[in-house]
């Protein structure tokens, strides 16, 4: 698969107005769409990759999950890791006992199951869960572990078919979005059935791209920058007080699919989102992602009142100086694959997560430890 910088870029656009929006900064007001655009990258990123090796016969499902193990799991584990002593240091027994039931849902999936029964994402609260953002990944991994099996087994019915098929799942789960506001909000914003459509939407760029050449000239150069206005829109305007997602969502969602369809270093909104500045946001994003929530969460916690604003602003520097370190140190080093084979990540994997779950257990288990207060 070609590298596209712009890519990269977007990430940054998806990521950075997240943080904003959940460091409280103003004029934000609809960061929390990031994720929607990150939904809409990865489909097509993931659909990209298997299509390339289903046309060369080089797909497996254990080299699928293992670059799944690679890209997801050694930051998040060190995320959680470093959280482990400011969550003892700083949360209550019954706090405590939470964040433990947030790590054993982290491990098997389901944290946005878990906090679809116990939050309200857009309530004051939520700002104090560390684990929160964690919902969005159990989307994803919930998505890898459907998807792929789905695509193999349909693929050999032809590119037509997998196309109808992804997009009659694709209207579904958009009609299931807007049904699902009405009737039960939380478990519409975090549950993978009214998220799914936003993944196929780059699924449905990808499968495109597979087979014709991306557009260029006059044409790709208006859809593209349309694409960005209508990122732009969505963070500016959409709040917290709109039904999400649901058809609002659409803004965000089919934005991004035009950025990703025509952009490119040929036209205006390419070269914006390949600017070297954008482009390392990007490549840090999915660790600045994992970092920004604890470290808003502790501060809100250590602070009797809510930060002020030079702290949610220097946190949120200091996020991206803690996501380059743990993208060089932690991501780069786990995704060579001459420094640990597919082995090793599924067994490093497992350790991990059965440690991170009896660790977990012990909180539960001991009523959030209120000795460490004595």
């Amino acid at each position: 698969m070609q590298y596209r910088k712009e890519i990269d870029g977007l990430r940054a656009l998806a990521v950075v107005p997240v943080i904003l929006f959940h460091a409280g900064i103003q004029g934000f007001s609809g960061g929390f769409v990031g994720v929607d655009i990150f939904f809409v990258i990865s489909g097509y990123l993931i659909t990209s990759i298997i299509v390339a090796e289903l046309e060369t016969g080089d797909f497996t499902i254990s080299g699928f999950y293992e670059r799944r193990a690679r890209r997801i799991l050694p930051a998040l584990f060190f995320v959680i890791l470093v959280s482990l002593p400011l969550a003892w240091w700083l949360l209550l027994p019954h706090e405590l006992v939470a964040f433990g039931r947030s790590i054993i849902a982290v491990m098997v999936f389901a944290s946005n199951i878990l906090f679809w029964q116990e939050s309200d994402y857009f309530a004051t609260d939520s700002e104090l869960i560390p684990l929160l953002h964690t919902w969005s990944l159990a989307v994803e991994e919930q998505y890898y572990i459907i998807f792929p099996i789905l695509l193999l087994v349909c693929w050999k019915l032809g590119l037509r078919w997998v196309t109808a098929i992804l997009a009659t799942i694709a209207v579904i789960s958009l009609g299931l979005a807007e049904w699902g506001w009405r009737h039960d909000a939380s478990g519409n914003f975090y549950l993978l059935p009214s998220r799914v459509w936003e993944l196929m939407a780059g699924a449905g760029c990808a499968l495109y791209l597979s087979n014709k050449p991306q557009p260029t000239g006059t044409l790709s150069q208006v859809l593209s920058l349309s694409g960005l206005g209508l990122l732009m829109l969505s963070i500016l305007w959409l709040d917290d007080t709109i039904p999400f997602p649901g058809i609002y969502a659409i803004l965000p969602v089919l934005g991004t699919a035009l950025i990703i369809l025509f952009a490119h270093q040929g036209n205006w909104t390419g070269k914006l989102l390949s600017l070297p500045a954008l482009v390392g946001i990007g490549l840090v994003s999915y660790s600045a992602y994992l970092w920004h929530q604890p470290m808003f969460a502790f501060a809100r916690l250590y602070y009797a009142e809510e930060p002020g604003l030079v702290i949610m602003s220097g946190l949120a520097v200091l996020t991206f100086g803690l996501a380059f370190i743990s993208w060089r140190f932690v991501e780069r080093p786990f995704r060579q694959r001459q420094n640990f084979s597919r082995k090793q990540i599924f067994i490093m994997a497992l350790m991990g997560s059965i440690a991170f779950v009896l660790i977990a257990l012990a909180f539960i288990m001991l009523e959030g430890i209120p000795a460490r207060f004595a």
